[in-house]
């Protein structure tokens, strides 16, 4: 059975037999909601490459103290993957958050395409952001990821461009192009962005601007997969074409 994982703020300097404090909402989620008792076995990790294994040597309402029996520190994977997704409707795009994450990207980017049913503005958009922020965290700890995925605030058409200029690789998913997924080589190392467009469809203007940016336009199949699980079928399409997977 795997051990239940939790995020704290920081692991620096941790060594075995040093004693580890969670406070707070991690903490009661720990106590209240698994309802860990002392003796127990439990992970926790710094979502930036560290984990300490240990036995939990005190509870209490909203804290819990381990005691670290092995710290074990992981380098990033490589390549790694980007994921800009374009806003879903309803709470689908919660769904792709979370399986992006347990399928290993490393950053999602909520992109407010032309055609994106769903508006972040205001108000709406930092509870959304904080929603996607709080699944990917979710999905993280269930996954038993080192790294945690950054998601990024939402990003603009030409923040999208900006990012794929700054990429070892960049694909854009679009239903018309000929080629397929498995035709452009993948770099070992560095950052591959993959683009996945709304329920309506990337617009002339978007396509364009990302293949001036150094993007490569490609289609899954014939099939036509929604928005929200477009990302993940590429992502692992790539992963196995990768070391990580290999």
């Amino acid at each position: 059975m795997s051990l239940p994982v939790h995020l704290v703020d920081s692991l620096k300097d941790v060594a075995t037999g040093h004693e580890v404090t969670i406070d707070g909402d991690e903490a009661h989620h720990a106590v209240a909601v698994r309802r860990l008792r002392v003796g127990e076995r439990v992970v926790l990790t710094d979502g930036a490459g560290t984990s300490a294994t240990g036995e939990v040597s005190s509870t209490g309402k909203r804290t819990l103290t381990v005691t670290v029996a092995e710290v074990v520190t992981t380098e990033r994977p490589q390549p790694s993957f980007t994921v800009v997704q374009a806003l879903p409707k309803g709470d689908r795009g919660e769904l792709a958050v979370e399986m992006l994450t347990e399928i290993g990207a490393a950053r999602i980017v909520p992109w407010a395409a032309a055609r994106s049913v769903a508006v972040w503005k205001g108000e709406r958009a930092e509870k959304s952001l904080a929603k996607w922020r709080a699944t990917a965290r979710e999905a993280a700890k269930q996954s038993r990821r080192s790294w945690f995925p950054e998601v990024t605030p939402l990003a603009s058409m030409a923040e999208v461009a900006e990012l794929i200029r700054g990429a070892q690789g960049a694909l854009v998913l679009h239903e018309e192009s000929r080629l397929p997924l498995g035709a452009p080589a993948i770099p070992e190392e560095g950052d591959i962005v993959v683009v996945v467009g709304p329920e309506g469809g990337i617009t002339d203007e978007e396509i364009a601007a990302f293949e001036d940016a150094g993007a490569t336009a490609v289609r899954l199949g014939a099939e036509v997969l929604r928005t929200s699980t477009a990302g993940v079928a590429t992502v692992a399409a790539l992963l196995a074409r990768t070391a990580r997977w290999a």
